[in-house]
């Protein structure tokens, strides 16, 4: 295949340059090459990602995009197999467009990896998708079958996520487990939108960061649209999350809010509103401040407090084995829960650390 640029004319095997003007070209990677990869985000404002599949334990890198790229996945994106932590793909940029063309998918194959364990054991597993952006927007994506956690998103600033559609479902039955949809950390004004996810985990978990919003989401088949686990690391501070009209439905959890037991930091200025629950397993409502991995201590410490929460419109139904709302909590404050309804579990729980006039109750 040949590689046109304005003075020279190259030969090469997977990527084509077709120039724009004197200063933009659009380059199609049709085979994967790293070293073409790199060049192309040398060379190229347009970057189309055609019909490729990843060499085994190498990261789709493109991490070194010029400001103002735009990348365009075009039909089916694999990664060959091989255990490692990952990332499959990685991008870093500032005033960065990622978009997919009508039927692309990247697909994971998640089913090589997906042994019931996740990130707890067994094989290593790759993670999906690294972001880094700034000034950017990623919309339209389709991600199916990813080996475990899906979106990575650290140390950004103004992002737009939008019509993302992420299906798992496949994990349900096939050893799916800890697939996050969206993990946000030390990020900043960060809005995810408009978008479909099916996996076995957090849709979203919010483990730091400021501004964020979340919102007009479909969750089914995992843990709730939560924040946290808040604790442990080198940022602990959550403040100014919104998330509405959003909709979780067959999952362990609805909303949650969980804080490391013993840990510092914050969480404030957080909003529930308009959520719809249907079909939830375990609690429609959980706020805890005990979490430790895979087994709670049962004792809030309040080294982490929740303050400043509104839960507005929240209606659906728990299974009867579940429990609608489970608050244990030290510390918490300025807490406003108006419209509540949410019904089905009979399970009793024991609540601790409700603010006086909160309007709640277990």
């Amino acid at each position: 295949m040949r590689c046109w640029l304005p003075i020279l004319t190259v030969l090469v095997t997977s990527l084509t340059i077709i120039p724009q003007n004197t200063s933009a070209a659009s380059c199609t990677i049709s085979k994967y090459n790293a070293n073409d990869i790199r060049n192309a985000q040398n060379d190229c404002s347009q970057i189309v990602i055609n019909n490729i599949e990843v060499a085994a334990g190498e990261t789709l890198d493109l991490t070194h995009l010029k400001q103002g790229t735009k990348v365009i996945f075009q039909g089916t994106i694999t990664w060959a197999y091989k255990e490692w932590s990952g990332p499959l793909l990685s991008v870093a940029g500032t005033n960065i467009e990622i978009t997919g063309a009508s039927g692309h998918v990247l697909d994971g194959r998640g089913s090589l990896w997906w042994d019931g364990l996740g990130t707890n054991g067994g094989k290593t597993k790759p993670q999906f998708f690294r972001v880094k952006l700034t000034n950017s927007n990623i919309d339209n994506i389709n991600i199916k079958n990813s080996p475990v956690h899906i979106f990575s998103i650290s140390n950004c600033d103004n992002l737009v996520i939008q019509q993302i559609n992420i299906d798992n479902s496949a994990g349900d039955s096939g050893g799916g487990h800890n697939t996050d949809a969206f993990d946000v950390g030390n990020s900043n004004a960060i809005t995810i939108k408009h978008s479909t996810v099916y996996n076995q985990d957090d849709c979203l978990a919010i483990n730091s960061g400021t501004n964020i919003v979340f919102a007009d989401n479909y969750c089914s088949g995992g843990h709730g649209i939560s924040i946290g686990s808040v604790g442990g690391r080198d940022n602990n501070v959550v403040k100014g999350v919104q998330v509405y009209r959003c909709e979780v439905a067959n999952s362990d959890n609805g909303i949650r809010i969980k804080t490391v037991y013993g840990a510092t930091g914050s969480v404030s200025d957080v909003s529930y509103e308009d959520i719809t629950l249907t079909g939830i397993h375990r609690y429609g409502i959980i706020i805890e401040g005990d979490y430790e991995n895979g087994s709670p201590t049962g004792t809030p410490t309040g080294g982490v407090p929740v303050t400043d929460l509104t839960v507005k419109n929240v209606h659906g139904t728990v299974d009867s084995s579940g429990a609608n709302v489970y608050i244990l909590v030290q510390n918490a404050a300025n807490w406003y829960f108006s419209g509540i309804s949410v019904t089905g579990g009979s399970k009793t729980m024991a609540c601790t650390g409700i603010p006086s006039g909160a309007g709640i109750s277990c």
